[in-house]
Parts: structure tokens; sequence; C-alpha cells
């Protein structure tokens, strides 16, 4: 080949060494492939994370590199459609989360609704998260947006993690979570309402957050004939991938349940508490100084 392309022997195993891709080359782009197709929803930071869990030392542009290279970057997400009706005559409770402190699970618990599209109908879905640790505690699918939804959610929640006295709740401003009998469950297990002031979804960003990464991941992948069958496939999403397996940045790029059992390794011997109230502070200054 050499003598029929008029070049030398050395200069073709040179040019050679400088283009083919090395061994190790190879292993890393298969680990980085294996990685994103497995969880074909990750950008590259959660990918970067998989791969060096495997022992490779590798940085984020390169994976990211690698990525569009072989057209694997995640996914982008839907727009959000907002499903709150706040216009009602229920009481409605002040935004405590955004000045808690937390330290523990089930501290600030935090709850949303969203909808989803079958094949001929529409139904809803109602979920509880732990703030603290991302982890999915409890949820419900039905065909009516109602105060019923939302209940049976917080029920499979108290069920799962049998709360103590102080927990604070927090959701938007939706008829569903002021009703009489959704804040008459709280009460009875000694916890406290906290909502979402109107218009601003981003006060209850770790839920919209979660929904929109269920809807990404799950949802929008596929298409449901009935409400049976998305049951069955979001509860194997929640308890199978997104509680133990899906990394999450916020945690350290662990999932829920690894969290918690970190958490629950390293806590104390006090026990658990409420979460603190960090309010902000303001400086005292003299008349002299305010008006300067």
């Amino acid at each position: 080949m050499c003598e029929l392309a008029g070049v030398s022997r050395a200069s073709f195993y040179r040019h050679w060494e400088e283009v083919a891709p090395s061994e190790a080359e190879m292993a890393l782009r298969e680990a980085v492939q294996q990685a994103a197709l497995a969880h074909r929803f990750y950008g590259y930071r959660r990918v970067l994370q998989e791969v060096r869990k495997e022992g490779y030392q590798v940085g984020g542009k390169r994976v990211r590199r690698m990525l569009r290279d072989d057209n694997l970057l995640a996914i982008r997400r839907r727009k959000f459609v907002a499903t709150t009706d706040s216009q009602h005559a229920y009481r409605v409770y002040p935004n405590l989360a955004a000045h808690l402190e937390l330290t523990d699970v089930n501290q600030l618990w935090v709850a949303d609704l969203t909808y989803v599209r079958l094949q001929a109908e529409f139904v809803f879905l109602a979920v509880v998260l732990d703030a603290y640790s991302r982890r999915a505690v409890g949820w419900a699918l039905g065909r009516r947006l109602d105060a019923g939804l939302a209940l049976a959610a917080l029920n499979m929640a108290i069920d799962n993690r049998h709360p103590q006295p102080g927990l604070l709740h927090h959701s938007d401003r939706g008829t569903q979570y002021a009703s009489a009998a959704y804040v008459g469950r709280l009460e009875s297990i000694q916890a406290v309402p906290s909502m979402s002031r109107a218009g601003r979804p981003w006060e209850n960003g770790k839920c919209e957050s979660f929904i929109k990464t269920l809807k990404q991941e799950e949802i929008n992948a596929r298409s449901y004939a009935s409400l049976e069958e998305l049951g069955r496939n979001v509860e194997e999403f929640m308890e199978q991938i997104y509680n133990r397996q899906r990394l999450h940045s916020a945690l350290g790029y662990q999932s829920p349940e690894q969290f918690e059992a970190a958490q629950a390794r390293g806590a104390s011997q006090s026990g658990w508490r409420p979460a603190a109230l960090c309010l902000p502070r303001y400086e005292e200054c003299g008349p002299g100084e305010a008006a300067q």
C-alpha cells in the first residue's frame, strides 16, 4: 500500500499514530455513550458523574464534545402549563418555606398538581416531595382536578413517612390545597401550611422542577392508552428510577435514596427537629448615616 501510494512506511505509521483513536479513547467514548443512552435526559454534567464513577478521569468539556459529536445531547424541555386556580374564598397562608434552613428530612414537604394527556382524555397527577432530599414521598392519579386527588397524595406521603409535629407543607394557593379537607388533614398531623404568592411558580421551584423532570423523562417519552397504564409507568419511574437512581446536582450527584442514607449515617444524637426560620436581618444605623 505504501509503494502504491508513493509514501514511506515511516510516514504511514506516524500518520496512523496521530489520527487513530487509542484503546483508552474508545473505551471512554463507549462509557459516555452507555451513560447517555441509559439516562437519555441527562445533561453532560450528570453523564460526567456517571463516567467518573466508572473510574475515568475526564473533564466536562471533553464529555460534552463527545455527546455533541455522537448526537447524544439531552432532549430539551417543553414549556410550563399552569393549572392553578387561586380565585377562591378559602384562607391563604403566607410563604414560610422561603425562610427555612433545612437540615433533615420531613422538615419541609412541597406539593403540586399537573395534567397528563392520554390518547383519549386528560388526567391529573398530584405529587408530594421532601424538599431536603428531593424524594417523591406521595402521589396520586385521577380524572378530576379536585381536593380529593391532592389529599390522596398527601395521605400516601403521611403513610410512607410518618412525620412528626412541626412539618411545614408548602404548595401554591390553589383550591385543592386551601380547601378545608386538605388543611384539616395537615392540622391533624400538626403540620404548618405555607403557600406561594399568586403568579409566582418559582416560589415552589423544587416541585416545579420535579414535574418538569417527570414529564421530560417519562410522560412525554411515550404515549399511554389508559389511566392504569400511566399509573404503572409513573410508579415505576418514581420508585425505581427517580428515588433510587437519578442523580441530583443539588445532592452532590446522588440519588434521593443515597442522600437520605448518607444523612442517616451522619445524623446527630439529638434527634429530629423542625426546620429553623432564617429571616433576613438589616443593620441598624443612626439618623446621620440614614440621611447619607
